[in-house]
């Protein structure tokens, strides 16, 4: 605490990062990081992007990032979507930041559920944001009625859907049904697990044909789960344009160079290789399923998952107690000191000989006598 510090800055209770540690033989599973690497593809268009002396770096990049929006509009065919639909940034969270700034009413509160992405509450109070926090239900599910109220005087509602850290699947039509209901203000749904929730790609039950019809939708993903692209931090949105306008009114009064070079070329690598995309969700969702399993028969509860995480308790033994018995075997997952939540673990999913090592541990852990509690 400084004499120098704003206001602003002495209210925040700021979000806290998942830890990222070097240790040696480290399984880490607490940042729902893809266990497999990104396509070959952008390592080749990262060296063509530099070329041989890298001299191009002393330039400015594309500040619109034509290419990679280009893209990614190619990434939904039959929903029509164009470049001037889509808004890019130096990862999701900082598309968010600017959805705050650029389309929340600030003197209005934002509805968001009581368990959900723990940055909504953040933003709320970097911009001075009242923040609703409607509870799920008692099996964790997001319940679209309790937001539909027509005079509920909200001025935006953020969701995720897959919805973290729980893991549960929301229907398109749900979804639907919400942005309808509040046709006057910013319905923005956070998608960014939602590529592990289809068998195949063309049912990843993503919301974005939704945007055609809806001028209040805006949807938020990411490559840094299931394009493997967390160090290279690429965001975007999808919505109508006057939504994306906004956008980038902020963007351009705040950073007009959100992603480098390097970004924009891996970013489009990683997209236009389809391939390699399928192979490694598919590996992820197989994974899951097996952990799932193997948990269940631990004793383990744990809730459905659509996406590279599962959200699990044991009813003998404490939460805090699994992840420190862990960690102490050098296995790292999430456990939240939340209301509600303070007896579950988010655990990610890794490579099949990452989660038969944890669920190893975890047999381990529950069968020794005296339990936890």
């Amino acid at each position: 605490m400084s004499q120098f510090w704003s206001q602003t800055v002495h209210r925040l209770t700021p979000y806290v990062p998942g830890e990222q540690p070097a240790l040696p033989g480290l399984i880490k599973l607490n940042t729902n990081e893809n266990p497999y690497p990104p396509s070959p593809a952008v390592l080749a268009a990262l060296h063509e992007a530099l070329g041989e002396d890298a001299a191009v770096l002393r330039l400015y990049p594309d500040p619109e990032a034509t290419l990679l929006k280009a893209t990614i509009a190619e990434q939904f065919p039959a929903s029509g979507i164009t470049p001037a639909q889509i808004f890019v940034g130096n990862g999701s969270d900082e598309v968010l930041a600017h959805v705050f700034m650029a389309l929340l009413q600030h003197d209005r509160p934002l509805l968001t559920p009581d368990i959900g992405y723990s940055f909504y509450p953040a933003y709320c109070q970097l911009y001075g944001i009242d923040c609703v926090r409607i509870p799920l239900d008692d099996e964790f599910t997001v319940r679209i009625d309790d937001y539909l109220a027509p005079q509920c005087g909200c001025g935006a509602i953020i969701l995720a859907n897959p919805n973290a850290p729980t893991g549960r699947l929301l229907p398109q039509s749900d979804i639907e049904r919400l942005a309808r209901a509040h046709p006057d203000i910013p319905v923005v749904i956070d998608e960014a697990y939602i590529d592990f929730s289809g068998e195949t790609i063309a049912e990843i039950p993503t919301a974005v044909p939704l945007i055609k019809h809806l001028p209040n939708l805006l949807i938020i993903r990411t490559l840094s789960k299931s394009y493997s692209l967390a160090g290279l931090r690429i965001g975007y949105a999808i919505g109508q344009a006057p939504l994306i306008e906004a956008l980038d009114r902020v963007k351009n009064s705040f950073n007009s160079y959100p992603l480098d070079r390097l970004a924009i070329a891996g970013g489009t690598a990683a997209l236009r290789d389809r391939a390699h995309f399928d192979m490694t969700r598919r590996a992820v969702m197989q994974s899951r399923e097996w952990l799932i399993g193997a948990l269940r028969g631990l004793d383990f509860e744990v809730l459905p998952s659509a996406t590279n995480f599962i959200f699990a308790r044991h009813p003998r033994h404490d939460a805090a107690h699994i992840a420190a018995s862990l960690r102490a075997r050098h296995i790292l997952i999430r456990h939240f000191k939340q209301p509600r939540i303070e007896q579950y673990l988010r655990i990610s999913i890794g490579t099949d000989a990452q989660c038969r090592a944890l669920a190893d541990a975890l047999s381990a852990i529950v069968n020794a006598s005296g339990g936890g509690q």
